[in-house]
C-alpha cells in the first residue's frame, strides 16, 4: 500500500518576514494552524514539520506536533523535504505543504494526493481557473499551460498563452487561463533526484523553481482546484487573514 507523508518546511530566517512561522494568528501560531489543518487530510499516513530552528521545534513540541530537524543550508522547501524523505524511507509519496498558509484546506492536500493513484505520476501540483484581469496580468501570480493529459507544459509570470488578434481586455473571456497553486507532491525517488539538479536557465530567468524540473525532462501532473489559499509572505499579508 502506498504511504504518503505530508511535510511542512518551516524556517525562522525569512528575508521578508523573519520569525513568520511563530507569528500569532487569532491565538495560535501560524505553524500550529498549518499543522492542524494538514493532519485532518484523509490519506496522509503522517505529517511532520521540517525546521532548522530550535524556537520552531519548541513551539511544535508545545502544541503536540511532530518535527524533524534539518540543515540550515537548504535553498528551498523542496530541499528541506528531501532531507526528511531521505531520513524516512518508509514513505512512497511526499506532499510539500506550504508553511505560510494557515488556513490551507485538507481537501486541497487530498486532491493533490490523488494524482499519485496514477503510477506514472512523477510530480504533481494544483492549478486554478483565472477569471479576472487582475490575476491574469499580475506578474506575481504564475500562470501555467497544460496539455491534454493535464500535465504542465510551462509556468510563467507572463500571461500565457498570448492570444493573437484579440484585445487584451477580452482574453479572459476567449480562453481558459490557469494560475499555479504552490503545493507540490513527489514520488520519493523523484524528489531525491530533483535535489541533485543544478539551477536551470529558465528557472533563474523567471524565478520559478518548477521550471528546473520541466527543463530536465520531468513531468508535472496537475489537478484543478476551486479553493483559494491565502499565503502570508509579509507582515502586511496578516491583514488579509483578519478579514
Amino acid at each position: 500500500m502506498t504511504k504518503i507523508i505530508g511535510i511542512i518546511p518551516a524556517r525562522y530566517a525569512s528575508t521578508r518576514f523573519p520569525g513568520k512561522p511563530l507569528v500569532d494568528i487569532h491565538g495560535k501560531t501560524m505553524i500550529q494552524r498549518v499543522y492542524e489543518q494538514s493532519i485532518q487530510t484523509k490519506g496522509l499516513a503522517n505529517v511532520v514539520i521540517a525546521t532548522d530552528d530550535e524556537r520552531i521545534a519548541e513551539e511544535v513540541t508545545n502544541f503536540g506536533g511532530k518535527y524533524v530537524m534539518t540543515s540550515s543550508t537548504h535553498q528551498s522547501g523542496t530541499d528541506r523535504c528531501a532531507e526528511v524523505a531521505e531520513k524516512m524511507p518508509e514513505y512512497d509519496i511526499v506532499i510539500n505543504i506550504q508553511g505560510d498558509e494557515p488556513y490551507i484546506s485538507p481537501e486541497q492536500i487530498e486532491l493533490l494526493s490523488t494524482c499519485f493513484e496514477d503510477k506514472n505520476t512523477q510530480l504533481a501540483t494544483l492549478i486554478k481557473e483565472i477569471h479576472t484581469d487582475e490575476e491574469l496580468f499580475n506578474v506575481n501570480i504564475p500562470k501555467v499551460v497544460i496539455n491534454s493529459r493535464q500535465e504542465a507544459l510551462y509556468f510563467s509570470r507572463q500571461t500565457i498563452p498570448f492570444i493573437r488578434n484579440e484585445e487584451k481586455e477580452n482574453w479572459s473571456k476567449s480562453h481558459q487561463f490557469y494560475k499555479h497553486i504552490g503545493i507540490y507532491g513527489y514520488r520519493r525517488d523523484i524528489l531525491l533526484a530533483l535535489t541533485k539538479l543544478q539551477p536551470s536557465s529558465l528557472e533563474l530567468t523567471e524565478s520559478l523553481e518548477q521550471l528546473r524540473w520541466l527543463e530536465n525532462g520531468f513531468t508535472i501532473k496537475t489537478k484543478v482546484t476551486n479553493l483559494e489559499t491565502i499565503a502570508i509572505d509579509t507582515p502586511e499579508d496578516l491583514k488579509k487573514i483578519s478579514k
